[in-house]
């Protein structure tokens, strides 16, 4: 294999779109893969770990940030049709064809809806972390949004993305933590937490993701659609897939143990390898 750029080193790029620019990254080189950020992700959120893992398994992956957040510019938004337009024309704009589509938590959000307007552009729907449209069987905890809305430390970190009651897990939040600070140029600017605390509501809704022509889309889809979570994700419960695992077609579930609502970032190999295996077998 060639010697591919660790993703803690490629350069920012930045491509016009209609009346913004928005800031991407491009790892590796193989199938097409974009995938969508969580609340208050920027592109220093992933893991390098988990997306040099992807480009070892044969992707070419394209990371981003929505409009107006991080290094992009226009006016920022949580509206999922606004993050799937920039979904959208990310795509297109670069020229990509279909493409793998991932998206973590509110980007897994996105990322459905982009499938739902776009369906030509996806070859397969990868999602992390997130939740299904439609009613759920089990609500996130009102933890998240304590934490969602303040400025957050090592042991908020861990609460949120790993199992805090196993020593293992703590140890995997400390090594991720430290791959995901070891980008020292071109950083993107934190999404500022009070305004993110302004998008969300007061505590845990049911349904989350109200969208029902999303729901049926993934009801009558041929694109085979993987999740991949934790089993004890504290926004976005496993549960809720699981419950519909029986009426969606294309559904792959896969569950990874003693962890929350990273997996990919306690087990950054193990879930691309789970996400090539999906895709390329």
């Amino acid at each position: 294999m060639p010697n591919v750029q660790s993703a803690s080193q490629v350069p920012n790029q930045f491509v016009e779109c209609t009346g913004r620019r928005l800031a991407y990254r491009v790892i590796g080189d193989g199938m097409p893969m974009v995938l969508c950020l969580r609340f208050r992700g920027v592109m220093d959120s992933w893991d390098p770990a988990f997306l040099d893992e992807l480009t070892a398994q044969g992707f070419k992956v394209y990371i981003f940030d929505y409009s107006g957040l991080g290094l992009s510019d226009g006016t920022p938004t949580y509206d999922p049709a606004s993050l799937a337009r920039d979904t959208i024309e990310l795509i297109t704009t670069l020229g990509l064809g279909k493409v793998v589509l991932g998206g973590w938590s509110l980007g897994g959000i996105a990322a459905q809806v982009a499938m739902l307007q776009a369906p030509q552009l996806v070859s397969h729907l990868v999602l992390l972390g997130t939740t299904p449209p439609g009613q759920l069987v089990k609500t996130g905890e009102p933890l998240f949004y304590e934490l969602a809305r303040r400025e957050n430390d090592f042991e908020d970190f861990v609460h949120l993305f790993f199992e805090p009651t196993s020593p293992a897990s703590r140890e995997e939040a400390l090594r991720s933590a430290e791959r995901i600070a070891s980008r020292k140029e071109g950083r993107c600017p934190e999404v500022p937490h009070e305004w993110a605390g302004q998008q969300l509501g007061e505590g845990p809704r049911n349904p989350m993701f109200p969208l029902q022509p999303a729901l049926d889309a993934l009801r009558n889809t041929r694109i085979p659609v993987m999740h991949l979570g934790g089993d004890h994700d504290i926004v976005f419960p496993v549960e809720n897939w699981h419950a519909l695992s029986r009426t969606l077609p294309t559904l792959h579930l896969v569950t990874l143990p003693s962890t929350g609502h990273g997996p990919h970032l306690q087990y950054p190999r193990a879930s691309a390898r789970h996400i090539a295996a999906f895709v390329f077998d």
